[in-house]
């Protein structure tokens, strides 16, 4: 199964975003495709994603032109039937994985869009601008713009085994790779150490990247590392996590196939965590 969300074909055409008449052109032509979001879910009919066009459909973001030139954009619509979860389609993989990379860009922009109604300068309303991706304030004219927020995600390694834990909320069952999110000033790795020393206590030394994943619940990046433990002693931030423990390379794998004798399986297979365990047993 490929990382969900990490294939995205469009071309985003970022400076001609700003030319609001080349967006409008775009909006009108024929071969123009639209994507319908309602929270974490997007509509689809028997199957097949609903990208039929609808002029009337607005405020819409544009999204970028595909292979063919055709203008993509996204809109929030009222639930209804034939909504699916985005976690859910990249579980199931029921639509192809470019198009899984369009909802996810779709799903993070108007979900930022859904939060900055106002300006924090001065509180005035805010304007579309830039096909969404500003808002700009006619009042105080500061300009807003989307934000990632980056996530560190890291398995870390000791002597064969590897570390992994388990929030209380999870489904039974499945260990993950210790994740949180990058603070002010703070490089990648170092961001890294701190969280599963938080979470852990166990301190890290040398830490790997090994690849990332848009992840819009809600617009993060997930940066996604391998590490090499310097101590192995766990103390539980109980805050955090409900369980932290040492894996041996055999009952890993067992997890990660999903034939583990007691059921603990490991992440998701379309989540980055899932990935991250593979490349550490690897080596």
């Amino acid at each position: 199964m490929t990382l969900a969300y990490v294939l995205n074909p469009l071309d985003r055409r970022a400076n001609d975003r700003p030319n609001a008449g080349w967006i409008a052109e775009r909006r009108q032509r024929a071969d123009a495709r639209l994507i319908r979001i309602a929270g974490d879910a997007a509509l689809l009919q028997d199957g097949t994603l609903v990208t039929a066009n609808d002029v009337t459909a607005e405020p819409s973001v544009f999204l970028g032109l595909d292979a063919s030139g055709a203008p993509w954009f996204a809109c929030r619509v009222p639930a209804t039937d034939g909504m699916r979860d985005l976690r859910s389609l990249a579980m199931e993989e029921a639509l192809p994985p470019e198009q899984l990379g369009m909802l996810a860009q779709a799903r993070s922009l108007l979900q930022w869009h859904e939060r900055r109604t106002y300006c924090s300068n001065c509180a005035a309303k805010l304007e579309l601008a830039d096909a969404g991706y500003r808002r700009h304030c006619p009042s105080c004219g500061m300009d807003h713009f989307p934000r990632t927020d980056p996530v560190v995600i890291m398995v870390v390694r000791h002597q064969g085994s590897i570390l992994l834990g388990r929030q209380s909320s999870w489904k039974p069952g499945m260990y993950s790779a210790l994740a949180g999110f990058v603070e002010p000033g703070e490089t990648i790795e170092d961001a890294a150490r701190r969280e599963v020393f938080e979470e852990s206590g166990v301190r890290v030394g040398p830490v790997r990247y090994v690849t990332s994943q848009p992840w819009p619940f809600l617009s993060n990046l997930m940066i996604g590392l391998v590490g090499d433990a310097v101590s192995a002693e766990i103390t539980i931030d109980r805050n955090e996590l409900e369980d932290a423990r040492w894996f041996s390379a055999d009952e890993a794998r067992m997890m990660v196939e999903r034939r583990h004798p007691d059921g603990l399986y490991a992440a998701n297979p379309y989540a980055i965590a899932h990935e991250l365990v593979r490349v550490a047993l690897e080596g």
